[in-house]
């Protein structure tokens, strides 16, 4: 691969490429397209998945197309203004609303870790390293996602060089790479040092027992207590909050996903006074439409209180001007 190619790789998000690459398999294999495409070949697509797939999937399938047209030095044909009317089409008559993960509430937070923290009390007393390995493991990635309202694929990037933790005080997350970091300047998260639920202490735990010094912070483990080399891959992040949920006896575990942390993190910080400029900057949102997502369900009013935030800050700006 020449430096440029690096580059150019580096420039696109990995979770970003893998997409693009299903939805151009998808196209071709699939449902028997060819590449390149014509417009009229990209609307057909459009309308045979039009009951089967949700309007967001099929706009990510545009998105995907398009880029592989643009790539390969051809016209993009999902700019063709059939293609637009289709899709608003489709938008019009089979409207969904977006579907969403359950937010973890803070008492099945609570409960989670006292399941937790009796398990690793038995393993250790069993002499289960295996299994007090993956506790301790699963207790820090949980208060961790939680305190700092993590995603699933940003909870699988962190790294441990990247991590500064001070007990009793707080830690400082970096990521090289997020969603919304568009300059690709990389972002520090903190989170502070708890009386309870605490996520130093519990990442400190965490690192000092499997003897972690850099690499990925959450990793699996094999049945002889082996911590593996490599990271958590985002779709085993999914049915291993589940299995905690099941074996906590939360109601409903399969309707959460690596989203209900930073959910339930949302709705606790809404529900406790928090204005949405404060949580915005906490959770490292660029914009309030991906803040309403998350806070809605929690505070039906919230939308209202920030369009007149807004209304007012407008109005601010034009007589400083």
């Amino acid at each position: 691969m020449s430096k440029i190619d690096t580059y150019l790789h580096a420039a696109t998000r990995d979770n970003t490429r893998r997409s693009y690459q299903a939805a151009a398999r998808h196209f071709e294999v699939e449902w028997g397209g060819f590449l390149p495409a014509t417009a009229d070949a990209i609307a057909r697509y459009l309308v045979d998945h039009a009951e089967s797939l949700a309007i967001n999937t099929l706009r990510q399938r545009l998105a995907a197309l398009a880029q592989w047209h643009i790539d390969q030095g051809f016209p993009d044909p999902t700019k063709a203004p059939v293609v637009r009317k289709v899709l608003r089409g489709i938008q019009a008559l089979h409207p969904a609303r977006e579907k969403q993960a359950r937010p973890l509430q803070l008492d099945q937070l609570e409960r989670l870790e006292q399941w937790l923290n009796r398990a690793i009390a038995a393993a250790a007393a069993d002499g289960d390293q295996p299994a007090r390995l993956r506790h301790t493991r699963d207790k820090a990635l949980l208060l961790l996602g939680f305190w700092r309202g993590f995603r699933g694929d940003e909870l699988t990037r962190l790294q441990v060089e990247h991590i500064n933790a001070v007990p009793g005080e707080g830690m400082s997350c970096f990521l090289p790479r997020t969603k919304g970091d568009r300059g690709h300047k990389g972002t520090t998260f903190k989170a502070p040092a708890l009386v309870k639920l605490c996520p130093v202490d519990a990442y400190m735990e965490w690192v000092t027992l499997a003897g972690l010094t850099e690499g990925a912070v959450f990793r699996g483990i094999d049945r002889w207590g082996h911590v593996r080399s490599e990271g958590f891959h985002i779709n085993s992040l999914v049915p291993l909050l589940r299995s905690l949920f099941v074996g906590a006896g939360i109601a409903f575990a399969d309707q959460y996903s690596g989203h209900s942390l930073r959910r339930g993190f949302a709705q606790w910080a809404t529900s406790n006074g928090w204005d949405i400029k404060t949580l915005m900057t906490y959770v490292g949102w660029k914009n309030v439409d991906s803040a309403l997502r998350y806070v809605e369900g929690a505070d039906p009013f919230v939308r209202h209180r920030i369009e007149v935030a807004r209304s007012l800050g407008d109005g601010a700006s034009e007589n400083q001007s």
